[in-house]
């Protein structure tokens, strides 16, 4: 199982050289991957300005948006623009992890309504394939750049429910599970296989998971303080989240080995502060 790490994109005060300097140490340690958490109405840096940012100062590294509020992008030519871009700067190494969002401020600020929301996401899922696939529109032809990897970005789709499940099934590479435990993570990964299965694929679908992460002094209450200002808006479950956080070194090794028994390829954890030091201390738990 490959261990990935976020970036501090979603957290308060985060400077910009942080951010940037958060991605380089990253790929220096090891780590398979560096993602982001995307949401709109928070003051949080851009998925995919903050992994344009990383791209520019690595070259291994998978670039992962972990994942990005597709719904809320009302112009589908532009997004599949910017991640195709995203791909070929990178040199193919962009995954694009799509979910569906469940803010109503994150909505409402964009002035659209959460209803109807998967119905969006479907055709917009079709609408960047045929893009990347280089449909032409007009004089210019196509909507370019050519993405480095053919047929577009790696797509991972986030899913909590059947209908996300078979989604996943008919058009992308894979499934991300924004949060859970592991035991939550092999019930969904059997509902994903499963998709794979009736939709009549050969291939494997790659199967990923979030957890979040703090270590070093008032660990506990760092992350606990982080994730319950994050997630403030699902009242008594944040303090579920923010308990679920794993603060010791102990617990990161039990959720690896957890995780990776559940069948998950790729363990990201997410961070609840942006001090610098978590990455090595992250990697010293792990690597």
């Amino acid at each position: 199982m490959d261990v990935g790490i976020g970036l501090p994109n979603a957290i308060r005060d985060t400077e910009g050289k942080t951010l940037v300097d958060w991605a380089a140490r990253s790929e220096d340690a090891g780590f398979s991957t560096v993602s982001t958490i995307g949401r709109l109405v928070y003051p949080n840096y851009d998925d995919l300005i903050a992994l344009a940012a990383a791209a520019a100062v690595t070259e291994r590294i998978r670039l992962t948006t972990g994942v990005l509020l597709a719904p809320l992008y009302t112009n589908t030519a532009l997004l599949a623009k910017q991640a195709a871009s995203l791909d070929r700067l990178s040199g193919g190494r962009f995954v694009l992890g799509i979910g569906l969002g469940g803010r109503d401020d994150d909505f409402a600020a964009s002035g659209l309504s959460t209803a109807g929301r998967g119905q969006r996401l479907e055709r917009q899922l079709d609408e960047m394939k045929r893009i990347w696939g280089g449909e032409e529109h007009g004089y210019a032809g196509a909507i370019g750049p050519k993405p480095a990897r053919p047929g577009g970005p790696e797509l991972i789709l986030g899913a909590a429910a059947e209908a996300g499940f078979r989604r996943a099934a008919r058009v992308a590479d894979g499934w991300i599970m924004g949060g859970g435990t592991p035991e939550m993570f092999a019930h969904g990964a059997a509902a994903v296989e499963q998709a794979w299965q009736d939709a009549g694929r050969s291939d494997k679908p790659r199967k990923l998971a979030l957890a979040y992460f703090g270590l070093g002094s008032n660990a506990r209450q760092s992350a606990g303080s982080y994730i319950k200002d994050y997630y403030g808006w699902l009242g008594e479950f944040a303090e579920q989240i923010a308990a679920g956080a794993a603060v010791s070194p102990e617990m990161i090794k039990g959720y690896v080995a957890a995780f990776k028994d559940s069948g998950c390829d790729e363990l990201i954890f997410v961070p609840a502060t942006s001090q610098i030091d978590q990455i090595s201390l992250l990697a010293d738990a792990v690597m």
